[in-house]
């Protein structure tokens, strides 16, 4: 365990009526405390799980992987400042990490082979393999292998958008060894009933105001697959 809690500051929130001060999630919610070494956030989409999952990453000092900054109709100013109002307690200090996210990934891959054309060993830390060689779900876990060997806290955005089924239990694995390793921490914004499973792992709703810990089987992505799987007939 590295990261112990995290704190919503809401008298240094800068605005009430703009996002994402204005999700009442955030205004009920005071703390999150991470008693385990995989947590997961679940909720509906736009309840605000990958903003404060990208918040606490950012609040952690870990550098958030950014494409080409492009331009916008509508500006909001305060999407990017909620890690203003967090305040994070370590059990022993700060440690360093890494965030991950589908649509930031590729452009990672592309940097990386452009590196590896001047320096060819880096791609030994993945395997010896240019990740786009790979399939987008090959690369993910070849990169999920390497990174994980390093001591940290891992902050993943919905990891399983590009996996199948079967790389799903397979990233699941991995998050236990390397957890029960005793030297990573994992942070989880999913909607993969698969990567819940995870034992021991602590499961946190952002659809309760405020955000409150839940059994693996009180999840919506539990209850609806299951009901699904047992009569798809009444699904369709």
């Amino acid at each position: 365990m590295h990261l112990k809690r995290i704190q919503l500051l809401h008298a240094k929130f800068p605005a009430q009526k703009v996002y994402p001060f204005n999700l009442s999630v955030f205004a009920a919610t005071r703390q999150i405390e991470f008693k385990t070494p995989v947590t997961f956030f679940v909720g509906e989409n736009g309840t605000g799980k990958s903003t404060l999952l990208s918040a606490i990453t950012k609040r952690c000092g870990i550098q958030i992987w950014k494409g080409p900054e492009r331009t916008r109709v509508q500006y909001n100013p305060f999407e990017d400042r909620l890690d203003q109002a967090i305040e994070i307690q370590w059990v022993n200090g700060q440690v360093p990490g890494s965030f991950f996210a589908s649509q930031i990934f590729r452009n990672f891959t592309q940097l990386l082979d452009e590196w590896a054309s001047a320096d060819p060993g880096v791609l030994d830390y993945f395997g010896g393999k240019s990740l786009l060689a790979q399939s987008h779900g090959q690369s993910l876990m070849s990169f999920f292998k390497a990174r994980f060997q390093i001591e940290g806290v891992y902050f993943l955005d919905e990891p399983e958008t590009a996996l199948s089924p079967r790389s799903q239990i397979e990233l699941l694995q991995l998050l236990k060894r390397m957890s029960q390793a005793g030297h990573a921490q994992f942070v989880v914004a999913t909607h993969s009933p698969i990567l819940l499973a995870c034992p021991d792992a602590r499961i946190f709703s952002f659809d309760m105001s405020p955000i409150q810990p839940i059994a693996y089987e009180q999840t919506d992505y539990y209850q609806i697959y299951k009901q699904f799987m047992d009569n798809p007939e009444t699904f369709i």
